[in-house]
Parts: structure tokens; sequence; C-alpha cells
């Protein structure tokens, strides 16, 4: 590491980390001025904003990770293109590639804190940010209706309805069901959730047991059921992924499949997506290099708009790969990879050209 590595070093991580600062100001305006009805209506404490905005900027952070590092890239980039400083590296005897290598250690060590804040950090934070969304924004959760759900390999539940208002739900059947012969079947009138035991209470309730030979039939005005699920588990929401940490992530995934969830593209791109947009960082971190070198007329002001085009044009093909994964069936790992692979060609192409 020469003194050349440490000065480009900490001017391109020091421009990055500027960059997130005014961005995530920005975007905590604007996020700010949408929600400010909905704190005044609901009375929201100051230091419950504070906090929400806390876990925020980690959130608005992380999501446009590829942005940030590119402009951060291209803007450093080119004010050393614009003073010549690039001119008089090269004619020093600096080659291209050996310029270029204090980028790549600074976005590897970007890429490596951000694939740790994407599968950790960021969605600790976005618990409580979605906590106090769920709290202060967001409208009561409705009813929901004809629920089918399967708890565990042989354990099959359905609700007719569920009222979050009332908590509480309406022709609720439980069926153990061993191969292809139902060994019992439970019916209840009425079910609601006690959040303090974390146990269900069942009213007007009928019991039919098969043991192959015989049935019987019980009834029971009240009882008492430890079921596997919540409220919250009623009403798929696609949200919930961004609280969850990998492992987490993971068992979800897994817990969901069991229970028969028709689409769960939507949890596997966020699962490959941790992954994959920290790398985007660095090929665009490449690109960015191979663009903002050369002094051509107009300076900063041309790279920046052109760094800008490149980036909405890979958040745009992000987008269309992922939703395409979504409502599609196309796989969860090849559309978060799409974008990388063809801006990591573009970036190959402009570097061979910049070292010609």
């Amino acid at each position: 590491m020469k003194k050349l590595d440490w000065y480009i070093i900490k001017k391109f991580v020091g421009t990055f980390f500027f960059a997130i600062l005014i961005l995530a100001v920005i975007a905590c305006v604007i996020d700010y001025s949408e929600k400010v009805d909905d704190f005044v209506a609901k009375k929201a404490p100051l230091p419950e904003i504070l906090n929400y905005f806390k876990n925020f900027i980690p959130h608005i952070s992380a999501l446009l990770f590829p942005l940030f590092i590119f402009i951060a890239t291209i803007f450093f980039t080119s004010k050393l293109a614009y003073k010549s400083e690039i001119i008089a590296m090269l004619a020093g005897g600096i080659s291209f590639q050996r310029f270029m290598r204090p980028y790549l250690i600074g976005g590897g060590f970007l890429c490596l804190l951000s694939l740790l804040a994407n599968h950790w950090i960021v969605p600790n934070a976005n618990k409580q940010r979605l906590a106090f969304e769920d709290k202060y924004v967001h409208n009561a959760k409705i009813a929901s209706g004809n629920i089918h759900m399967r708890l565990s390999k042989n354990l099959f539940i359905y609700l007719q309805s569920y009222d979050f208002a009332t908590n509480a739900g309406y022709r609720f059947t439980a069926e153990d069901i061993d191969g292809i012969r139902l060994r019992q079947k439970l019916s209840a009138d009425r079910i609601s959730y006690d959040t303090i035991k974390k146990t269900w209470l069942l009213t007007g309730i009928t019991i039919r047991d098969n043991d192959s030979t015989h049935e019987t039939l019980r009834f029971a005005d009240r009882m008492e059921m430890k079921y596997p699920f919540e409220p919250k588990d009623l009403v798929e929401d696609e949200n919930v992924k961004e609280s969850l940490t990998t492992p987490e992530l993971n068992r979800y995934i897994i817990q969901e499949r069991m229970r028969g969830r028709e689409s769960l593209n939507f949890f596997l791109v966020e699962r490959d997506r941790r992954t994959a947009q920290p790398f985007a960082g660095l090929i665009l971190t490449l690109i960015g290099v191979c663009i903002a070198s050369r002094k051509v007329r107009g300076g900063s002001g041309f790279h920046l708009a052109l760094g800008i085009v490149i980036s909405a044009l890979y958040i745009l093909l992000l987008q269309f790969s992922t939703t395409f994964s979504t409502k599609a069936g196309l796989n969860s790992v090849i559309a978060v990879w799409i974008p990388n692979i063809l801006f990591g060609i573009l970036a190959y192409y402009l570097y061979r050209r910049q070292v010609k």
C-alpha cells in the first residue's frame, strides 16, 4: 500500500459516506413530509419518531447502495481527471491496472460492509421501523376470510373468517390427517387468541375421532388449545421479509413452504438480493472508474449525468428481472444476478478499452 493507494481509498470511501449522508437526509425529509399527517393524527411521541428515522436510514442506505457507490466513484474520479491528476499518474509510469487497485480495495471493503448490513444489521433495524409504521402509519388490519393453512406434517386448519378488530375467528376447523386417513376433526364456532398465555380459546366445539374401526363424537363448550400460529400469520404480509435476518428468513421460507403457501418468490428474491446487491456495487465501481477517468468536455457534470443514467438503467433492469421472478416464476437467483452479469460484461468491455 503506497501513499497514492491511501489517498484514493480515503477520498473514495469518504465521498461514499458523504453521498450516503446527503441522500439519507433528503430521503428522511421526503418520508417525514409524507407521513407527518399520520404522526399528528395518531399522536406519535417525538422519541419514537426519532428512533424510526434512526432505523429508516439503514433501510434507505442499503436500498440505494449501488447508486451511492457509483455516484461516489464518478464524482471523485472525475475530479481527479478534471485536475489532470490521472494524466500525471499515468505519465509517471503507473498503469491503469495499478491505478484501479485502490478502487477495488475500497469497493471490496464497502462490498463486505454491505453484505454484513444486508444480512443482519438492516433487518434488525427494519423490525423497529415496521413496528412503528404498523402502530402509527398503517391502517388496522382488516378481516380475512377463507384461510387454509398447514401447521405440521399431519395438521391442517381452516377459518371461514377472522376479524382483527375483535381478535376473533369463526367456523374454525383443525384436521389431523395421516396419509389418506382422517384421524381427528375438531370444529369450533368461534376462536380467539390469548396473547398472555399464547393459546387459542375455542367455543362451541365438536370433535370427531376415527381409529379406523369406528368413530366417536364429542362436544364441549370451551377449550384451550395451543396451535403453532398467531393472528399475524393469517395475513400474507410480504413486508415481513425485510425484518428477518437471513437465517430467520431461511427458516420462514421453510415454514411457509410447509404451510402450503402458493408463491415464495418474494422471499427468495429478497434473500438472494442481499448477496447480489453488494457485488453490484463492486461492478459499478469498475464501470465508474473507466468512465470518469477520461478528461472530457463538460467535466464532472457530464460524468455525473452519465452515472445517474447508468444507475437508473441498473435499477430498472433489477426491477424488471425481479418482477419476472415474483410474477412469472423466474428462478430467484437468476433474477437478481441478471443485472450483475450484464453490467459485468459492460464493465469488462470498458476496462479492456481503457487499458488499450
